[in-house]
This record gives C-alpha cells, sequence and structure tokens, in this order.
C-alpha cells in the first residue's frame, strides 16, 4: 500500500521527529498540528501545517483543529468507491494516507496530587480519538498508528511493500483497545466524583500469558494484567526466576500467599496453603526455623502446597524443602546458594516477590457472578490492639494478646466459616469453608498435630451459639479471639467465663467466601 500523505499529532513525542524524517525521505507529505508541527519543523522535517492544508485556523485555544471535513472527509473516503472519489473532488478534499496520532495525557493529569477538575476537563482529547477511530474504520485503506512502539516496524514494512491489510487491521484493533481504555478512564474518574462507587465502571487488562488450563482441564484460560498495575506486591509484578509455566491454581493460590505475608511483613513468617487455604503458617527467628514449624502444622495438607516467606530464603530452607513435593516457593529473595538446591527440582517454580510487602494494592475486591459483578473495597484492614475488647471475667495478658492478634491475622486468610488454633508462634489446627461453625471448630481440632490444650482459638465471624465455645473448653483452649455481635453474644461470654476461658471481640469480621 503506497503511503503518499500522513497526518501527525502526538502527546507522546517520543520517536517522532525520526519516524517522520523516515516518512518525508520516502516521499510522503506530512501535515501536523501545533506542538507537534513546531517539532518537526525546528528539526528540519518538511512539514504542512493543519491549518494551511485545511484552509481553516486552529481556534478556541486549539480545542478545534483537526475537526474539519478536509481532515475526516480525507480519512473516511472509500478509495474504490467512485462516488466517494467524485464527491472528494468537488469539495476539493485530498485523500489522508496514514493517521499518526496519540491522546492528551489526562491519566498523567489526573495522576497529580490536588489535580483541579478544569484541568483534568482541559486534557479530554476529542480531535485525537475521532481522527484515530475514523482512520480505524477505515483500516482498508488508512494506516493509523497510536503506539510508538510501531514506528520501526511501519517503515519496515512501507519499505519491503509489506505494509499489508492484515498488518491495518491489526493497527486498527489496536487502536480501539486504546481508545476504550482512555474513554473508561475519563468515566471512571469523573463517575468516582460522585461518590465512592461510579454508576458505570469499566476495567483495563492487557494479555500476559496463555494458560494450559483453567480450573480444571477441560476449561480454557488465559491471565490478564491491569494495564496500569499497582507498585507494589501483587503476583503480576512477581519474578519467575525457575520452574514451569503458572497454572490457573497456581496463580489465585500465589495471590493468597501475598496477601498473607502481607499482613506478617514484620515478622520473619513462612505460609503453606493449598487451595488457597493455609494448612501451615508460623513466625520464627529464621527462615528456616519457620518453614519447620508451618510444616508440622499438617505435613499431609502441605503435599504439593505452595509456600510463602517474608524473608530471604537461604540454603538450608531450600534443602528442607526440598525433602517434600512443593508446587511453588515464593520469596522476597534466595540466596545463590538456595537457588543451586532449588534447581535439583527443575520443575518447582520459584518466584521473587520484586515489591516490598507492606506496600497495600490499593484496588477493588471484583467477584464475577452470572450476568453481574461484584466490587468491594479490599479486605485490608487490620485490627489494632486499641481496638479489642475483653468481655469476660478472665482477663488475657499482654502476652496472650499478641498470640491472640497472631491466630486473628492467620483467620482472616482461612475461607469462612474459619476457625484456626495457634500457640505463640506456629498454626495448630484449621477449620475452613465449613457449613456451620461448630464444625469448623471441630475439624480444626482433629487436623491439629499438636495438643490444642493452651492454645488461641480465632474465628472470623461471631459464635451464633456457644456450640462452638464448649466445643473449644473441651480441648483446653486457653483463649478466644472473634468479632461479636451475635444476638447471643452474652450466651457465648457466659460459656467462656463458666469454662475460665479469656475472650476479646475485635468488632470487625473477616469472612471470605
Amino acid at each position: 500500500m503506497k503511503i503518499n500523505r500522513a497526518l501527525i499529532s502526538v502527546s507522546d513525542k517520543s520517536g517522532i521527529v525520526e519516524f517522520a524524517r523516515k516518512l518525508a525521505d520516502l516521499d510522503v507529505e506530512i501535515i501536523s498540528t501545533g506542538g507537534t508541527y513546531k517539532l518537526l519543523d525546528s528539526n528540519g522535517v518538511t512539514v504542512k501545517d493543519i491549518s494551511e492544508f485545511t484552509g481553516f485556523p486552529e481556534i478556541l485555544d486549539g480545542r478545534v483543529k483537526t475537526l474539519h471535513p478536509k481532515v475526516h472527509g480525507g480519512i473516511l473516503a472509500i478509495r474504490n468507491n467512485s462516488s466517494h472519489q467524485e464527491q472528494m473532488s468537488q469539495n476539493d478534499i485530498l485523500p489522508i494516507d496514514m493517521v499518526v496520532v496519540n491522546l492528551y495525557p489526562f491519566e498523567a493529569a489526573i495522576s497529580k496530587e490536588n489535580v483541579e477538575l478544569s484541568e483534568a476537563i482541559e486534557n479530554i482529547d476529542i480531535g485525537g480519538p475521532t481522527m484515530l477511530r475514523s482512520a480505524a474504520k477505515n483500516n482498508a485503506d488508512v494506516t493509523v498508528v497510536v503506539d510508538p512502539e510501531d514506528y520501526d516496524e511501519i517503515i519496515k514494512r512501507i519499505n519491503s511493500d509489506e505494509l499489508t491489510s492484515e498488518y491495518r487491521f491489526g493497527l486498527a484493533s489496536k487502536v480501539f483497545s486504546h481508545t476504550a481504555r482512555y474513554d473508561s478512564i475519563i468515566s471512571n474518574y469523573l463517575g468516582s466524583l460522585n461518590g465512592d462507587f461510579p454508576t458505570q465502571i469499566n476495567f483495563n487488562y492487557l494479555a500476559q500469558q496463555s494458560l494450559r488450563y483453567g480450573e480444571n482441564p477441560h476449561q480454557k484460560a488465559y491471565f490478564y494484567r491491569e494495564i496500569n498495575q499497582p507498585d507494589c506486591a501483587v503476583v503480576t509484578n512477581l519474578k519467575q526466576i525457575q520452574g514451569k509455566e503458572l497454572s490457573f491454581n497456581n496463580i489465585i493460590d500465589i495471590d493468597a500467599a501475598l496477601n498473607l505475608c502481607r499482613d506478617f511483613h514484620e515478622d520473619t513468617f513462612c505460609v503453606i496453603l493449598k487451595h488457597t487455604n493455609p494448612c501451615g503458617a508460623a513466625r520464627a527467628d529464621s527462615v528456616e526455623e519457620a518453614f519447620k514449624a508451618a510444616w508440622s502444622t499438617d505435613p499431609v495438607s502441605a503435599f504439593g502446597s505452595i509456600i510463602g516467606f517474608t524473608g530471604e530464603v537461604d540454603e538450608k530452607t531450600a534443602e528442607a524443602i526440598c525433602r517434600y513435593f512443593v508446587e511453588i516457593v515464593a520469596a522476597p529473595s534466595f540466596t545463590d546458594g538456595a537457588l543451586e538446591v532449588f534447581k535439583k527440582k527443575k520443575n518447582l517454580r520459584i518466584m521473587q516477590i520484586t515489591k516490598p510487602l507492606d506496600s497495600l494494592p490499593d484496588e477493588p475486591d471484583l467477584k464475577k457472578v452470572s450476568g453481574g459483578l461484584l466490587v468491594q473495597d479490599k479486605d485490608n484492614y487490620a485490627v489494632s490492639p486499641d481496638e479489642i475488647k475483653v468481655v469476660t471475667k478472665i482477663k488475657p495478658t499482654d502476652e496472650d494478646l499478641s498470640n491472640l492478634m497472631f491466630a486473628w491475622k492467620i483467620c482472616k486468610h482461612i475461607k469462612s466459616n474459619a476457625i484456626c488454633y495457634t500457640d505463640d508462634s506456629k498454626l495448630i489446627g484449621v477449620g475452613a469453608g465449613q457449613m456451620s461453625r461448630v464444625d469448623s471448630a471441630k475439624i480444626g481440632v482433629s487436623k491439629a498435630n499438636f495438643s490444642i490444650k493452651g492454645s488461641f482459638m480465632a474465628s472470623d465471624a461471631f459464635f451464633p451459639f456457644r456450640d462452638g465455645i464448649d466445643a473449644a473448653a473441651a480441648e483446653g483452649v486457653k483463649a478466644i479471639i472473634q468479632p461479636g455481635g451475635s444476638i447471643r453474644d452474652e450466651e457465648v461470654i457466659e460459656a467462656c467465663d463458666e469454662h475460665g476461658i479469656s475472650m476479646v471481640f475485635t468488632g470487625k469480621r473477616h469472612f471470605r467466601h
């Protein structure tokens, strides 16, 4: 396809001078606007101002410059349509074969601290998206360029006469994705000014990798990342050092591991997960000790697990891990010795957490349901000791409170109905995802490899009846932490008093459906 005339108007000017110069060397007539015109002209590129091309001046402080029939007629005219060609001739409209446009930096504008609405509004591009959409619609006859990364490839294809219809169609598809994202950012921003949740919400994700399958082999799956992914410890910011490609379920489990490690970022901590539930967790003076303690919680469930650490994994810890079958190890760093040990397990996925674990993603929590989407704030709430209310006659000691907080942080990450038992440094037993809380309490006891006597019990939501307390007392639980808020709280408190158990309320629950 021969390019005779190109219209160039860009906000992101990276690479544009060199690209325009190469087009001019190929005898392409270049039309441009405003700052782009000045840049090209000052760098010796032969260029025609848009006002000279249309015969109409830029007006309204540049708000109107390309919204003109000579521009859009030249872009939208179908080249093999005789009626279109006749109308172009009658109206003195010249064909425009290439449109090179990127848009006002609206996203950068609204990212500024305390940005004024008037500044945001002025950074809403009108002419740019209109030209892009026109050129993309007419991609059979027009080459549309929105991404500076495509400049070199386009010049290469022009020189080799390979600016094919298939390639132009791909460029057009990229344009519609780009303008859709641009409009959605504007929509989300303006909508957010009306309250916490806008009347319409749009999301933008970029394909990251194809997955072998979804949760099950008969389900197709793909992994997408946010276009503007948060600069913190999230799955898409992890670096894979070795091992097989991540699976659908691996990604979900790694996300769960990261969420739990964030809550313990101040400790030397290890968590072992299966199906997003912790089956082992411990804090210790070293990562090796933390791993061994965490593994001891439930070695059976830990088979094929995902392991997360808050500290650097050393050679001794790696050797201890490699005695077992593990799917993934994720940590902020690994010693060279540890990586050498892990190489013996070539399928073991080693993931480096490249961002600080205390960096929380400021993003909504999404749950897809049939025909709709549930959106909520992410459950980043951390209960402080000052918020805890002692409700029983027996008062927990300061050490007890510290241990209850340890249990509470872990319980927050277990599927509801959730019960966990801990000692002062490790998880002892877990009851997860049961329809009744008392069953979770009993299952947590049955899964324990250590005595429950003297342990600390956490419940992610209130006890609706005293039966859960009675079950805990029968095993010798020392203290309980729970949100409170049941109409039977008094009955539950009386049960604790009867059994000589101390109990505290957090006032916050952590359901995980």
